[in-house]
């Protein structure tokens, strides 16, 4: 079968006999790659449960496998020609015999059926099922829960105040001593997340060590390294001679003037930096060197003589002593976070273990340890080497070292020992790009992906295998007018963090694309900021941001209302055009900035669709604040506030005229008196307030919220005013309300507290917004793609390093510092951790060019950066030379474009007409009236005597019933128990049961049970795997019957039903049976021979009383039967 070159390479990486390591660009097919290797596993018969797919996220897990299934869903049903196509389509090149389309069929049924489910999830999750698998390995709870932020968060906001007054009151106060600022949350999350880099024993001379400090250096070692006692005398001669020189020696003499050298401090040491050592940002020479040669003035340099030799070997010490200073205090205040730590982690660790918690990092952490752990990782791989035959890893550019960890300990086992077995075919497949590793901040480590590439080389090498590398170089998203520009803005030699190698290859080559350069929108010069009383947390009508968000909404709006049109691949090869509509559209940003949300204003604005923000604020939400404002008036009735913002809410729909006529002349009555008392003010909305009231003390919150939004039609009401997107705003909060209730004693006021302490934020799914625009940030874009792709957000961004720690070369982690008050280790380390942000930031570009179908738009208000390094003067360098200016409405940019984007839209065609069919002459008639069916019977209530004639007269029937009940309780339970816990069982069993037993008949019931239970004629009633109360249904004789039989004993050959009596008068033959009881081991039988059909079945009953085990023969329970009157 011919194919193109590109699903020529498609089916080369999805060939399962080979380990692949594939390098996929944007839009390049790889989730069909993946999917398409499965479906190949699971058609060379490896059994599902044999493969492992890891994505990263779930939305990717959830979209693989509803493609697989939907795949092998349509083989099911496909005839022979179509199936043998799709499976030559997915590289079935040999020949295909009706076996294979067999087992083609079979798949759907075989994915569908596999206990546990394909393995296609997230490392995240596949890491919680293995922690389950082997909680006691693993040191977890087995019912562990995962943590949310706000849980991490209130935990760890636990912890430090009890280390603050407890026995760890020294390491807080170290810490407090060094820390500015109030986000000790933050600090606290991060020394969370980098754990690994906290040693159990802070070691001070290590510290001391890597700073480059000795031993023991201390703020005296620093100050005798710089002041050497003859600082007085040199003052004593150059001062003089400074005071007689220019006003810049003048003025250093005022300040050395002033300096106390016969008490040296570091506040000494600080002072003398300034006139002796060059700035930050000198160009004359090094930062914060001396200024040997410059200071003082030539001519005072002069002047000195002798002096100035000495004057300059103190700035030489005060120089060096800057940066033993400087070392010195991020020495101690890395001393004091590790000291810190070293209390924080294990009280954290602890009170996780205790409550049966793990957070995100954990499921990683642990899994990694359980499979490295020397003494239960063997068993553990052994376990699993019997489940595991192929991993595939998704996205493997932002995978964390940590997760490669386990990755490696899992596919170690392939190329190792006994696991790299001949006979069965094991691979490994990862594909990623390195171009789009943009989650650092989760920890995504892209060199990683060319670091294990290697390890996984040289290991399938020791074996006698390759792993094959393979690049999907061509797009089938992107025109090539697209990656024209893409290939443009990254050129060889700009390309920092994405790689040596670009290439980027159209597969739709025909496909128009456009590229389009929008002029600068300049930043607002004084006096276009606003009047002095708006607010100060919304921009100006007139500011930048503002005039670039009208723009986009005008030019969207303006492309849908003039009829701009869009080409789409239609089946069978061509284009047709269509026109622009809102959904079309995908809008990006770097982030939530105010320029985000006044594109969202503006779209509105312009009556656009639009599908709302990715990110939103529970407590911002309108209709979360209209349902809180109600449960506040609930919670307080005199809140009158909270019920005025009621009323005008959607819930009640009051306007300000009603509200005011309510309120205005009250003479001081809370507004809930005033309102119970006014007639005008419609029933309605009293009787939905005195519910709601009447209800609120005895319902827990996510009652009460739900008793708003559906009794009392709530969610219809806001749903209806402020839109769809409202409802994800609502379901937070019900989500809040349930988490609240799992974790605190619920009450409406401790919720309405717990929900305003913290800012929670919750993500929205917009891959599926359907008809309406999206706005969102680059990162939570990844994945997506849109026709028409606009980034406003391209200007001037500073990177700055919000990170409270950073990591040291080598090892560790330090508390880092402000720019000027960094030692050389420090500094580094930042400058690296800057480099590495910036790496990322040209990726983040290149995925969000990358989303684009067909119309690129790029824009930017505000300045520029001096150095070119911002996203608009990358976009603009590499559109220079493929461009032509063109003079848009709003000033004169570039426009690059391919192909024809003249044509207008063509009407799709219609479908066909439906064919008019008579309705059948039963759709007209009355359905007949359906038979009642009468319930079913049990055992006992087939009729008949249940007891010899006599027995009545000496027993009470209700104490004989309640002693049979409590009998058949022991017998069902005391079998399988130890012997020296069964009385303790029974004394709960019979105290708890309806009626309960007397204390004094325990005993003798209990001896009763146990001597049954080991008489040795009825050894094989109670022999272990023999069943109890076993129930059945069964139609006997006509009639449906449903009961449970007492004692069930199952062989190959045979089934025994043993029915328990605990008559006084036992008969002597089984033909005196009572009637009723024969009935009722007939129907035992009956039931039994329909459910084991081929084998012997027998009936028996025990009567309790004399330890008797009476067989019934076959003849006399049918004939019991058979006596039965008709129904």
């Amino acid at each position: 079968m011919r194919r193109d070159p590109a699903t020529e390479r498609q089916v080369q990486a999805a060939d399962p006999a080979n380990s692949t390591w594939l390098s996929a660009n944007a839009g390049s097919g790889k989730t069909r790659v993946l999917t398409d290797r499965v479906a190949r596993l699971l058609l060379n018969r490896v059994p599902p449960e044999r493969i492992l797919c890891l994505t990263y996220t779930k939305a990717a897990a959830s979209e693989m496998q509803n493609r697989l299934f939907r795949r092998l869903g349509d083989w099911a049903m496909l005839g022979d020609a179509d199936l043998r196509n799709a499976l030559r389509r997915l590289g079935q090149d040999g020949p295909i015999e009706a076996p294979m389309l067999r087992e083609a069929r079979r798949l759907f049924a075989r994915a569908i059926e596999t206990p546990g489910g394909l393995k296609i999830q997230t490392i995240h999750s596949f890491c919680a099922a293995l922690l389950r698998r082997f909680p006691l390995e693993a040191g977890v709870s087995p019912q562990f829960v995962e943590m949310d932020d706000r849980a991490a968060r209130r935990l760890r906001a636990e912890i430090v105040e009890e280390m603050a007054d407890g026995a760890d009151a020294a390491a807080f106060a170290a810490l407090a001593r060094f820390h500015v600022g109030d986000d000790l949350d933050g600090l606290t999350a991060e020394i969370g997340q980098h754990r690994h880099g906290f040693p159990v024993r802070p070691d001070a001379e290590a510290i001391w060590r890597q700073f480059g400090l000795a031993p023991g250096t201390d703020a005296a070692c620093v100050l005798r390294g710089v002041v050497t006692g003859d600082e007085p005398e040199l003052m004593a001669r150059v001062l003089p001679v400074l005071q007689a020189g220019t006003k810049t020696d003048a003025k250093a003499a005022a300040l050395l003037g002033g300096l106390d050298f016969g008490r040296p401090s570091l506040g000494l040491l600080e002072a003398l930096e300034g006139p002796f050592l060059y700035g930050a940002k000198t160009s004359a020479a090094e930062p914060f060197s001396a200024k040997v040669g410059a200071f003082p003035t030539k001519a005072t340099r002069a002047a000195l003589g002798p002096a100035l030799a000495r004057l300059d070997a103190l700035m030489e010490r005060v120089a060096e002593g800057r940066r033993q200073r400087l070392a010195l205090a991020a020495a101690e205040r890395t001393l004091a976070l590790h000291r810190f730590a070293a209390a924080f982690l294990p009280r954290y660790d602890r009170r996780k273990l205790e409550r049966g918690w793990l957070d995100f990092d954990d499921l990683i952490l642990k899994a990694r340890a359980l499979l490295t752990d020397p003494g239960v990782a063997q068993w553990v791989l052994f376990r699993l080497d019997g489940g595991l035959d192929h991993i595939l890893v998704d996205e493997a550019q932002d995978t964390s070292p940590a997760q490669w960890d386990v990755i490696e300990r899992l596919a170690e086992e392939f190329t190792a020992g006994a696991g790299a077995r001949a006979d069965v075919e094991r691979t490994i497949f990862v594909v990623g790009d390195k171009k789009q590793s943009i989650y650092s901040f989760q920890g995504a480590d892209p060199d990683g992906f060319d670091r294990m590439k290697d390890l996984f080389r040289t290991r399938l090498q020791g074996i006698d295998r390759a792993l094959v590398e393979l690049p999907l170089e061509y797009s089938f998203r992107s025109s090539p007018a697209i990656l024209g520009v893409v290939d443009q803005t990254f050129p060889e030699g700009a390309r920092q963090g994405l790689g040596r190698e670009m290439l980027h290859r159209a597969f739709h080559d025909d496909l128009p694309g456009r590229v389009e350069l929008w002029p600068v929108v300049e930043p607002a010069g004084p006096g276009e900021e606003g009047h002095w009383a708006d607010p100060v947390d919304t921009p100006s009508e007139r500011h930048h941001s503002v005039t670039l968000a009208r723009r986009v909404a005008g030019a969207i709006r303006a492309m849908i209302d003039d009829g701009a049109t869009i080409a789409k691949k239609v089946e069978g090869g061509g284009l047709r055009r269509r026109p622009v509509h809102e959904g079309d559209v995908l809008i990006l940003v770097q982030r939530r900035s105010d320029l985000f949300h006044e594109i969202i204003r503006a779209c509105k604005a312009q009556g656009l669709e639009v599908a709302g923000a990715d990110r939103l604020k529970i407590g911002g939400e309108l209709a979360v604040r209209d349902l809180t404002a109600l449960l506040s008036f609930l919670a307080l009735p005199e809140d009158d506030l909270s019920l005025a913002c009621a009323l005008r809410s959607p819930l009640f729909g009051w306007d300000e005229a009603a509200l005011y006529r309510l309120a205005a002349k009250r003479s001081g009555a809370h507004l809930w008196q005033v309102l119970r008392h006014a007639d005008w003010a419609g029933t309605e909305t009293k009787a939905a307030l005195d519910d709601l009231a009447r209800h609120a003390d005895f319902l827990r919150p996510y009652e009460v919220l739900e008793r708003i939004l559906t009794r009392h039609d709530g969610r219809r009401r806001l749903i209806a005013r402020l839109g769809e997107e409202a409802e994800d705003g609502i379901d937070a909060l019900l989500a809040q309300a349930l988490s609240y209730e799992r974790l605190e004693v619920p009450s409406l006021t401790g919720f309405l507290a717990w929900i305003e302490s913290d800012e929670v934020e919750i993500k929205r799914q917009l891959d599926s917004a359907g008809d309406r625009l999206r706005v969102m940030t680059v990162h939570g874009a990844k994945g997506l793609e849109a026709p028409i792709v606009i980034l406003p957000d391209t200007a001037q961004r500073d990177v700055r390093i919000r990170d409270q720690l950073l990591p040291l070369p080598a090892g560790g982690m330090a508390w880092t510092a402000p720019a000027d008050a960094r030692p050389d280790l420090l500094a580094a380390a930042h400058e690296a951790r800057v480099r590495r942000e910036e790496e990322e930031r040209q990726r983040l570009l290149y995925v969000a060019m990358t989303r684009a179908e067909q119309w690129l738009i790029v824009a930017a208000a505000g300045n520029l950066a001096k150095d070119g390094s911002d996203w608009y003067s990358r976009v603009a360098r590499g559109l220079e030379s493929l461009g032509d200016a063109y003079a848009f409405g709003f000033g004169t940019g570039l426009r690059y474009e391919t192909g024809d984007w003249s044509g207008a839209a063509e009407t799709p065609p219609a479908p066909p007409a439906p064919v008019a069919t008579a309705l059948p002459d039963w759709a007209r008639r009355e359905a007949p009236a359906r038979d009642r069916e009468s319930p079913p019977l049990t055992p006992s209530d087939l009729g008949g005597a249940k007891a010899l004639p006599g027995e009545g007269e000496q027993t009470d029937a209700e104490a004989a019933k309640a002693r049979g009940t409590w009998m058949h309780l022991l017998l069902e339970h005391l079998p399988g128990t130890p012997v020296p816990k069964r009385e303790a069982l029974a004394h709960t069993l019979l105290s708890a049961c309806d009626p309960p037993a007397p204390a004094n008949a325990i005993a003798a019931l209990l001896a009763e049970a146990q001597e049954l239970i080991a008489h040795p004629s009825l050894a094989e009633v109670f022999a272990p795997g023999t069943l109890a109360e076993v129930p059945f249904a069964a139609e006997i004789m006509g009639r449906p019957v449903r009961g449970a039989i007492d004692r069930l004993i199952v062989t190959p050959e045979r089934v025994c039903a043993v029915d328990f009596k605990t008559n006084r008068l036992v008969p002597s033959d089984p033909g005196d049976v009572p009637e009723g009881l024969l009935r009722q081991v007939g129907a035992y039988a009956a039931a039994l021979a329909q459910i084991f059909p081929g084998r012997r079945v027998e009936t028996a009953i025990l009567w309790t009383r004399t330890a008797d085990l009476m067989p019934i023969p076959e003849s006399l329970g049918r004939a019991a039967l058979g006596r039965l009157p008709a129904p």
